[in-house]
């Protein structure tokens, strides 16, 4: 195990804070202990390959799987270091280098799934992937233009659920075009939510905090719900409304089972 962060790799690892050097280098950034331990229990049967992990002693002697050979680079480094590497100043404990996994197209089944237009704001995304891994959905649609994937802030933001959300990214109208599915659209002028008991899964449809879904998509959208308010707010946050429809169409027709009795 060599000591230190090569000029090489801090290279590479500042390179990968911006879209196009991630996108050039298939490659991306898992940064803070949460996110990286959940890589390293869950990351290979997820498909996801680290190509290198750069870590404090403590954490390194604290995590049993880093106590073996591993299949990857695994260098200690000091809290500065890792500031230096990651894009964030409060991670002074681990950062790791994984490989982007190959896309896969998404077929719908008869499962819930979460469809993104137009979802921008990278920390929205990432707190939505961790709502949609919180209510079972392992897919997500997403526009084109809806904020990058595996932009740092999205990773960090899903505190370890893009390991079990997968997203596909493509023309939302023609992927309602192509499947038959039943949608569930965020709309200000729907029915209320709370009337709503879906007899069918389908996609919760959630837009752009500003302009709402897009025209374009209204045409698909066979149940328009309207989360209601009582207040004055202009408008909801998009992961805010996301755990709102999911609690109300996944949470309130899933059979609850107890994660500490596993039941």
């Amino acid at each position: 195990m060599n000591m230190a962060i090569s000029s090489k790799w801090l290279k590479l690892c500042r390179a990968l804070h911006h879209k196009k050097y991630r996108q050039k280098e298939q490659l991306f950034l898992v940064e803070g202990a949460k996110s990286v331990q959940e890589l390293l229990s869950q990351g290979v049967t997820a498909g996801f390959r680290i190509k290198a992990l750069f870590a404090t002693r403590k954490f390194i002697e604290s995590t049993p799987v880093l106590q073996q050979p591993v299949p990857f680079l695994l260098q200690t480094a000091t809290g500065e270091e890792l500031s230096r590497a990651g894009t964030t100043q409060t991670n002074q404990t681990a950062l790791a280098v994984v490989q982007v996994p190959q896309p896969t197209e998404f077929v719908p089944s008869n499962q819930w799934l979460l469809a993104l237009a137009s979802i921008r704001d990278p920390g929205n995304l990432g707190t939505i992937i961790r709502i949609a891994d919180w209510y079972g959905i392992d897919r997500v649609v997403c526009s084109p233009d809806t904020a990058e994937w595996y932009n740092p802030k999205v990773i960090s933001a899903s505190m370890g659920s893009f390991l079990r959300v997968q997203p596909f990214y493509t023309d939302l109208s023609e992927f309602f075009s192509r499947y038959s599915i039943v949608v569930y659209g965020a709309l200000l002028d729907g029915e209320s939510i709370y009337k709503c008991s879906p007899s069918k899964k389908g996609a919760i449809l959630i837009g752009n905090e500003s302009h709402g879904i897009p025209l374009n998509l209204l045409p698909f959208v066979n149940y328009r719900l309207a989360i209601p308010r009582i207040g004055k707010a202009e408008s909801l946050n998009a992961a805010i409304a996301a755990a709102i429809f999911c609690d109300r169409l996944v949470g309130q027709n899933s059979e609850f089972r107890d994660p500490r009795t596993k039941k």
